[in-house]
């Protein structure tokens, strides 16, 4: 069966960069040659699952280059990679190992010198979802919420091959491109790292925390395509030298939604236009702002060539293209049973303008219905986290017996700012928001609980 892995060696095992690190580089190579030992090691390893024709087996280590080396040995020792946050609880780890029915875990302590990985064998029974072990499965990833109500993804190596290459059809990355990557590699690996291995790009990996650092890099190796989330690009606007940036032809933002602001900063201070995506672990990369970043760039876009959308009745945004999922591991249901006629239903409530161009405005479960109108706790939480002594806010539904449900909010506030700051986010909404999403009450509170991507849970 095909592997993706040999695919990737078989087009580029040269001389040329392939991942550039302050840890240390590797060419296509260095990467191919460390990938086949690491693939033989865990193969030869006591622990390594027999007899079993595609094994599950877990990752848990840093991003860094050891990761992308392992995850490339996971795969050609024919195994189905499943990344493991590394900001899970022990009892979430568990949950996850469980509901994948893992055979292993490869795992690397945080700041262990060199590579190191431990390969752990667990004593997992009959996988409960029997037609996953009939996919070339390449891949299994949990979706925001990881644990609780998120369903496991599946991804066969001859998806995660469609995937990429109609993600690319927009993103147009080649051998001639050098990216600046600073994301978690456990949320962001199949459509992103594979697809620049598989194009010939070199991967530029930078800290996350350190913005000094970030431009540094993006000077010294000429970075072309930057991938990174809203927070990263505010930290790189208040840099001093942050027009060095310019050299940049892509700058995509993704991981949660940007706002106005932040696009704004950014071009004020680069002279580059933020280009934001939608991207979605069931679909890959569908949407990209390509055409008006400058006028919308709160816009998650329009549909990449291979792409087609459409809004059903409720407003809700259905795709249609190459590199759909295989299928939801837990509870075990196959593509063909969750498209729509063809489409497959994102679940988020969208607008389309007059340009093409989508906004997200929220999600189908999410949606609070108050006295038959839509309030989209995301609008809310973006009003109110727009006041300066607001941290975080979550918005949620409170039942109400006249109107069904009304909004209500939970705030972190700066400290001490408590005291007078109901009133002042009363007005702002009340200037800003229709009556009926302004919140009936708010509290404070010390802490929201998080998703393992760092989301607001709303469940």
């Amino acid at each position: 069966m095909m592997n993706i892995v040999d695919l990737i060696f078989e087009r580029h095992h040269g001389p040329e960069m392939a991942v550039i690190s302050p840890d240390g580089s590797l060419s296509y190579a260095g990467l191919e040659a460390r990938m086949l030992e690491t693939a033989h090691t865990l193969r030869s390893d006591a622990h390594w699952p027999r007899d079993i024709t595609r094994p599950r087996i877990g990752l848990h280590a840093p991003s860094g280059p050891d990761y992308i080396v392992l995850a490339l040995a996971i795969l050609k020792a024919g195994a189905c990679f499943v990344p493991i946050p590394s900001e899970l609880t022990a009892s979430e780890q568990q949950e996850l190992t469980e509901r994948t029915a893992l055979h292993a875990v490869l795992s690397v302590e945080p700041g262990a010198r060199g590579m190191e990985p431990e390969l752990r064998a667990l004593p997992s029974g009959p996988m409960p979802h029997a037609p996953c072990s009939r996919l070339n499965a390449a891949f299994i990833r949990f979706s925001s919420g990881t644990t609780a109500r998120s369903k496991g993804v599946v991804i066969s190596h001859e998806t995660l091959l469609a995937r990429i290459t109609a993600a690319n059809e927009a993103l147009r990355i080649g051998t001639e491109d050098r990216v600046l990557w600073v994301l978690p590699m456990a949320h962001h690996f199949a459509v992103s790292i594979i697809l620049y291995l598989y194009h010939g790009a070199t991967t530029i990996l930078a800290p996350a925390s350190d913005p000094a650092v970030m431009l540094r890099l993006m000077r010294e190796h000429a970075a072309t395509v930057m991938y990174g989330s809203p927070y990263h690009y505010t930290l790189l606007a208040s840099q001093p030298e942050a027009a060095a940036m310019k050299n940049l032809r892509l700058a995509v933002s993704t991981a949660f939604a940007l706002s106005q602001e932040v696009a704004d900063l950014f071009h004020a201070k680069t002279g580059l236009h933020l280009t934001q995506g939608m991207g979605i672990i069931e679909a890959g990369l569908p949407l990209l702002n390509l055409e008006h970043a400058a006028t919308r760039p709160t816009s998650v876009g329009q549909p990449t060539l291979s792409f087609e959308v459409r809004l059903d009745d409720d407003g809700e945004l259905l795709l249609r293209g190459p590199g759909l999922f295989d299928a939801y591991l837990s509870p075990w249901q196959p593509r063909e049973a969750v498209l729509r006629d063809g489409w497959f239903p994102t679940g988020d409530i969208a607008e389309i303008d007059e340009t093409g161009s989508i906004f997200l405005r929220g999600r189908v479960r999410s949606v609070i219905n108050v006295g038959g109108m839509k309030c989209f706790p995301e609008e809310v939480e973006a009003v109110l986290t727009s006041h300066p002594s607001v941290k975080a806010a979550r918005v949620l539904a409170r039942p109400h017996a006249a109107l069904g449900f009304v909004p209500v909010a939970e705030i972190i506030a700066e400290n001490g700012a408590e005291m007078s700051l109901v009133a002042d986010l009363k007005k702002l909404c009340q200037q800003r928001l229709s009556a009926y999403k302004v919140p009936l009450l708010i509290t404070f509170v010390s802490d929201l609980p998080l998703t393992a991507s760092g989301k607001v849970r709303r469940y």
